[in-house]
């Protein structure tokens, strides 16, 4: 049987009140995808509303579009994955061998406050099962508990997008929270890389971060080994 990965994507797609669209980034989800695909996994997309799920614009063009994206774009199969995502309600979660939540700033608003994804993430990571997070996907480890009620990160080597990352991209200021400084308010050890920008994947038991869009690849192989 081939491995099973659900991929959890945001079904937002305003930054807050800033008229700015949000959504999941696009490389996150189509450089994993088609990294998952050659190895021959079996990949199911869903989001919290299902259906359509919404792709930030500004990561479909240059200079954040990829090859990935425009095969992706070109796809009829992941096209009609990504417009057709299965509600996450009607997903049996227990059934896959991981869990992957691409990052984007959509997750912020959605992913990070709902309540089945936070018991999926408690739950895979009871199971030993691999949950991974590239870029803004961490936000959704936010309210996620440890059984004793701690926060799951505390104590756990963890990185995500950096607040001079957001800074950089002028959008600090219209976030809901900032990943970086949640993350370490609830104990989480955050590990950058030296440069911005540049990829960096953070692996703790099962927990798998990754700090930006440049670490889409890494991190899906990262995974994919983790289910080999």
């Amino acid at each position: 049987m081939p491995k099973r990965v659900l991929m959890v994507l945001s079904s937002h797609e305003m930054m807050g009140l800033s008229g700015k669209k949000a959504g999941s980034w696009f490389d996150e989800v189509a450089t994993p995808y088609y990294l998952f695909k050659k190895r021959g996994f079996d990949v199911i997309l869903a989001s919290p509303q299902g259906g359509a799920a919404p792709i930030d614009p500004a990561s479909a063009e240059p200079p954040f579009s990829t090859p990935n994206t425009e095969r992706f774009e070109k796809d009829p199969v992941a096209q009609r994955a990504i417009t057709n995502t299965v509600k996450l309600t009607d997903v049996n979660y227990r059934d896959f061998d991981g869990v992957f939540f691409p990052g984007g700033y959509g997750p912020i608003w959605d992913l990070a406050s709902n309540s089945l994804v936070i018991k999926i993430i408690e739950d895979t990571i009871a199971q030993d099962k691999p949950v991974a997070f590239p870029c803004h996907g961490p936000a959704s480890l936010r309210d996620a508990k440890k059984p004793n009620g701690e926060p799951l990160v505390k104590g756990r080597k963890v990185t995500g997008f950096t607040d001079v990352e957001d800074d950089e991209l002028d959008l600090s200021r219209h976030l809901l929270f900032s990943v970086e400084r949640m993350l370490k308010a609830n104990g989480g050890i955050f590990i950058r890389s030296e440069k911005n920008w540049q990829p960096n994947v953070v692996e703790d038991g099962m927990l798998i971060t990754g700090q930006n869009p440049a670490s889409a690849g890494p991190i899906a192989e990262v995974f994919a080994a983790r289910l080999s």
